[in-house]
């Protein structure tokens, strides 16, 4: 087998990795996939049920898309169920924007995307738009990296039961169950509902998960209007492992998990706090309406509402009272100022607010332009929950409160205009948003308050050039974006980010050929990059560089030898370099001259091959590889992340029984068993987070229509 992979290597890794496609599936083109694929911009387009449908067995999202071309996905917990991250083209998941039906799912503050809030969403989407680069303006924050639509699928017109339930190494186990009404009120309505429970003990020591999800959808029909109600969200449980291992642990015991240790007056581990674990819970609602006023002109409207509450639980040992806002304690005498205390850190939010677009025709011109309108309120609160010698306090104890109020109005104007040969594109977005933060309750170490005021003109254009053997295009974005919650804290003058984004690319088919080549620049002021270091509840931290560039080369292509054997990939070779880049040091600040930004690997490589000897069954083989990357931007051998190479297997046989559709699905990741770590943390010196070895999913999917 070892050899077989290798000869994979020969012929090049350049394909892009996904699983087969029988030749009797034919996708239907969604309106937010049509639209897009006339513009000049970097873009993949995943169906869900053609290639992600057999390998969804209860990992999350990231994971389910590492093949996809320049991205890279890792899991703290080391299988891919729990707390997972992205990069696209080396930019980290703060500065990817990442949409559910066109509305923004990052988390306001940190910019982040938890999808361990909405586990197996995937099931319950159609299709999953990915732009690299800039792209178009869309709703959410601007993309610095790439931009994710994750798009719903409506009810089906027939009713149906179906479930998915799977298992897997580390007792992994994931239990779906969904149901269809099939048309209601004469063809009007349509309803559909799916529940799941996804549970993990993970790779990690005692990194397990406990996930929940649902998700309603509800589509009403009538003449030229269209109604969609979805609400969906989910509840987890997850025990921390965002700290880290260091090189010693991670040469010597790979899943050791530092989370939760209690000491002992001598200082040693003497055993694990059972609750150190992150609790959430988070419900979404979306109603949408699609009006048509004719066969060119039609507007959709989003209103949208998120809450989110929940908490983390931590065991903190020989903690300084005066830390948290109290007093030191006379016991028998003797005066205490150090004390063991569980402490919970506490957000409750609410997302809201509404976005629209119009679309039409107008000759030559496909016209669209948007509003977007939202407001998030979060309430961060911390309390003690439990200590030593506090009897005579009344617990829990509040020791800090907080509260951040983040209003975001903006608006786009997209126009395509086709003359001959040629689509000229041009789109121009403009953003306000104004950021408070303010303290009613305050510890020493949770004090931030600030009031920001951000104001972004982010202009785009780009030109398709259409011939009898494919599409040229090349694009220009200009974007800005402001810091994250945690930048902010760490740094009151930290500053915007800045981009121009170049692109050039080329996409042709010929018979059984697909091919696809892109060539970007993309040049910074101000990066907020990736300096290696976490704050205290394991979020990354970044900094301003001045100058800075991310430029490459991304080719894609499949090719179906015949009707039994594909063979599909991608590979992107890229520089990702800091100008004079600068430390300070105790003599002051020092040049390291152009150093690599971190965590951005100069090559990412997937191949797949597969086999399908009959419309019933299917093998792939899949392949990535990484180049070498670092942790932080000094650009030195310690802190460097070895490059690695996995190889995943899948099988899949799907029949008919009856009225009942059956699919049998087998998963295998890192079929070599390799030890990798895909991503670190700098504490001074190199720690790491160790990817499982080898370990497999076997799924039963039964639809009974």
């Amino acid at each position: 087998m070892k050899g077989f992979i290798f000869c994979g290597l020969c012929v090049g890794p350049f394909f892009f990795a996904q699983q087969a496609v029988q030749d009797s599936l034919k996708i239907q083109d969604i309106n937010e996939v049509s639209i897009l694929k006339k513009l000049p911009v970097t873009k993949d387009i995943v169906y869900v049920k053609r290639d992600l449908e057999s390998k969804n067995m209860g990992q999350d999202l990231p994971i389910l898309l590492k093949n996809q071309p320049s991205l890279e996905a890792t899991s703290d917990a080391g299988n891919g169920v729990g707390y997972t991250g992205l990069k696209i083209r080396g930019v980290d998941g703060t500065r990817i924007n990442v949409m559910l039906n066109g509305v923004p799912y990052n988390d306001s503050e940190s910019q982040g995307t938890f999808f361990v809030n909405v586990p197996d969403i995937t099931s319950s989407a159609s299709a999953i738009v990915i732009q690299r680069g800039v792209g178009t303006s869309t709703n959410g924050v601007a993309s610095f990296g790439g931009s994710i639509n994750i798009i719903s699928q409506d009810p089906a017109e027939k009713a149906y039961f179906s479930t998915q339930n799977s298992y897997g190494s580390f007792n992994t186990h994931k239990h779906s169950f969904e149901a269809a009404t099939g048309s209601l009120m004469n063809g009007k309505l349509t309803m559909m509902g799916r529940y799941s429970l996804i549970k993990s003990d993970g790779y990690i020591d005692r990194s397990f998960s406990d996930l929940q999800s649902y998700n309603f959808a509800a589509l009403y029909k009538s003449g030229n209007t269209k109604l969609r109600f979805l609400t969906f969200g989910g509840k987890e449980r997850t025990y921390q492992a965002w700290n880290g291992i260091s090189k010693e642990q991670y040469e010597n015991n790979p899943t050791y998990n530092s989370a939760g240790e209690i000491y002992n007056a001598n200082g040693d581990i003497i055993g694990f706090y059972e609750n150190e674990t992150d609790n959430y819970k988070q419900q979404h609602y979306h109603l949408l309406w699609e009006q048509k006023f004719s066969n060119r002109w039609k507007l959709n409207t989003t209103v949208h509402f998120t809450k989110g509450a929940g908490y983390y639980d931590n065991y903190k040992s020989n903690q300084k009272l005066s830390k948290y806002g109290l007093e030191n304690i006379v016991v028998g005498g003797s005066t205490i100022s150090r004390i063991d205390l569980i402490r919970q850190k506490w957000l409750d939010n609410k997302f809201y607010g509404f976005v629209s677009e119009l679309n039409g025709q107008l000759q030559q011109w496909d016209l669209s332009f948007g509003v977007i309108a939202n407001q998030y309120y979060g309430e961060h609160f911390g309390k003690i929950m439990s200590g030593s010698y506090l009897q005579q306090f009344n617990l829990p104890i509040e020791y800090y409160r907080n509260h951040s109020v983040k209003n975001e109005i903006s608006s786009y104007a997209k126009a395509l205009y086709q003359i001959n040969q040629f689509e000229i594109f041009g789109d121009l977005q403009v953003r306000n948003i104004a950021y408070q933060v303010m303290s009613d309750k305050t510890s020493p170490e949770e004090a931030p308050d600030f009031d920001k005021n951000y104001s972004f003109v982010n202009p785009k254009i780009g030109v398709n050039f259409r011939t009898a053997s494919g599409v040229l295009y090349t694009s220009y974005a200009n974007a800005h974006r402001e810091p994250v919650r945690s930048d902010l804290i760490a740094n009151p003058n930290v500053r915007p980010e800045k981009l121009h984004d170049f692109e050039l690319g080329y996409q042709t088919q010929w018979k059984g050929l697909k091919l696809s080549a892109n060539l970007y620049y993309m040049l910074y002021k101000d990066q907020l990059v990736l300096t290696g270091a976490l704050n205290d509840v394991g979020a990354p931290l970044h900094e301003n560089v001045g100058e800075s560039y991310r430029r490459g080369l991304e080719v894609e292509a499949s090719y179906k030898i015949n009707h039994q054997w594909t063979i599909q990939g991608n590979t992107t070779i890229s520089q990702n370099k800091n100008k004079n880049y600068t430390i300070e040091t105790s003599g002051g600040l020092q040049s390291l001259g152009d150093t690599t930004i971190a965590f951005s690997p100069n090559y990412i490589g997937n191949l797949a091959l597969t086999y399908q000897p009959n419309r019933f069954l299917s093998f792939t083989l899949m392949n990535k590889w990484v180049g070498k990357q670092y942790i932080n931007n000094t650009e030195t051998e310690e802190f460097a992340l070895k490059s690695y190479q996995l190889s995943d297997f899948m099988a899949s046989y799907k029949t008919q029984w009856g009225t009942t559709d059956i699919a049998l699905n087998l998963l295998v990741n890192n079929i070599f068993n390799t030890r990798y770590t895909n991503y670190g943390a700098d504490y001074g010196v190199p720690y790491y987070y160790a990817q499982a070895k080898a370990n497999f999913m076997v799924g039963l999917n039964l639809k009974f229509k």
